[in-house]
């Protein structure tokens, strides 16, 4: 979906990888919210936690 690319493309942008230091997730909102995605915070939210869960995804994202 087109929030769950733009949430991939602010981490990338962003540097936020598995082997750097830790981000908080208002950060990464901030900055989707910010650059790509000019709705609502929790639709993003949302999608950053869903991709989070192992148990909701087939194969976590982030």
């Amino acid at each position: 979906k087109p929030v769950h690319r733009r949430i991939l493309y602010a981490m990338q942008n962003d540097e936020a990888k598995s082997r750097t230091d830790f981000v908080k997730s208002a950060r990464i909102v901030g900055a989707v919210i910010g650059r790509y995605h000019p709705h609502g915070d929790t639709a993003v939210y949302d999608a950053l936690v869903r991709m989070a869960q192992d148990f909701s995804m087939r194969y976590p994202s982030i």
